[in-house]
């Protein structure tokens, strides 16, 4: 008798171990600058708290829908994503410090380029399946999903949100791969990527104007401008140093009040390394390790090219999110604006990422035995 198959208990345990900690972590993050601006320690806490309850409620009901159901929702799903980043730039969007990444309705914000990471996997895995002999044609198989990424890549980039727009063209790429087109098509598109992001740097860099050049050149040599663009550098580096091994203790962060610029956000792997230590950064990496492991094995094991598209793009979000996250705490990278997943203040960001993770997780359900 066939052996009844269940969830990924892994990925499963991983997730709320990293959701449990994010509420943790925001909490304390989050306190000084929640009492100094509404005066109520625990005003991120409650709306962390809510929006991981409505997460870890779709994400539930997701895990119980087949997952290939989404199939046929894909284009529509790509048509809203498109429409949402255009409404940004009505008077509908808002404006918060220089950039416009939001639409409040109702009282709640949301921000459509989380909604567009949801709808490009769910849309490239639905059409690189149906489309998948064509995949070896440049024009047929490869072409439609570059001007798609180049669209949104555009749209998102003028809000302004670099870092969120190259997560639109890595997952667009890293699904590509993963579909099987050709290598060299393939690397084609990596070195020309690779050599336009090189070249706007160094536009940036050597133009002399703007804060983007300002910031680049901060990142170079922080202390050139420590009172601006190098000011979240310096205090991160700061915060992560001064945790040493073990830590300083939940709660006992010194830059957390208001010296670094949204620790609870951006800058909450730095936090992390200041209370609990090289040890703590470390286990909160392991458990991201683990979970980019999970949806790997899913993908492999995914009974379709749907489901493995899908788990192979939700392991691309989660780890290139990552790497910018703490690159950027570390200083390894250029400051820009990106959650740690699941971990990070953010309601969307929390919810999207639970919604992909349960559809994983159904995903799971068609390739594993109970415990698997």
């Amino acid at each position: 008798m066939a052996q009844k198959k269940g969830i990924d208990l892994t990925l499963l345990i991983v997730t709320f171990i990293l959701v449990t900690i994010g509420i943790i972590m925001v909490f304390s993050a989050s306190y000084s600058y929640a009492m100094s601006n509404w005066g109520d320690g625990a005003y991120f806490l409650k709306r962390e708290i809510m929006w991981a309850a409505i997460g870890i409620a779709i994400m539930t009901v997701f895990s119980l829908i087949n997952y290939r159901l989404w199939k046929k929702v894909a284009i529509i799903l790509l048509a809203v994503s498109f429409i949402l980043l255009i409404l940004v730039f009505s008077p509908l969007g808002t404006e918060i410090n220089n950039a416009r990444r939001w639409i409040y309705i109702g009282g709640f914000s949301l921000t459509p380029a989380e909604v567009t990471k949801f709808s490009l996997i769910i849309y490239l895995a639905a059409s690189l399946e149906k489309k998948k002999e064509q995949l070896y044609s440049f024009d047929k198989g490869v072409l439609p999903y570059l001007l798609i990424a180049i669209g949104l890549f555009a749209l998102v980039f003028k809000q302004p949100d670099f870092s969120t727009s190259l997560v639109i063209v890595f997952i667009t790429l890293l699904m590509l791969f993963v579909a099987g087109i050709k290598m060299s098509h393939f690397m084609v598109l990596t070195l020309t990527g690779t050599g336009a992001f090189a070249s706007f740097l160094g536009y940036i860099l050597f133009s002399g104007q703007g804060y983007k050049t300002r910031r680049l050149t901060a990142y170079l040599d922080p202390w050139s401008d420590p009172s601006d663009t190098g000011l979240q550098a310096i205090q991160s580096l700061l915060a992560i140093g001064s945790g040493g091994i073990f830590g300083k203790g939940i709660g006992m962060s010194i830059q957390k009040h208001l010296h670094l610029p949204e620790p609870h956000n951006d800058f909450i792997f730095s936090i992390i390394a200041e209370e609990l230590g090289f040890l703590g950064g470390m286990f909160v990496l392991i458990l991201f390790a683990m979970f980019i492991w999970r949806c790997t094995v899913i993908a492999i094991n995914a009974p379709d090219q749907f489901g493995c598209l899908v788990s192979a793009g939700l392991a691309g979000l989660v780890g290139v999110q990552v790497v910018i996250n703490v690159g950027v705490a570390t200083s390894l990278l250029p400051v820009t604006g990106i959650p740690l997943p699941f971990i990070s203040f953010g309601g969307n960001s929390l919810v999207i990422l639970l919604a992909l993770t349960g559809i994983v997780l159904n995903i799971s359900r068609k390739s594993f035995p109970v415990g698997g």
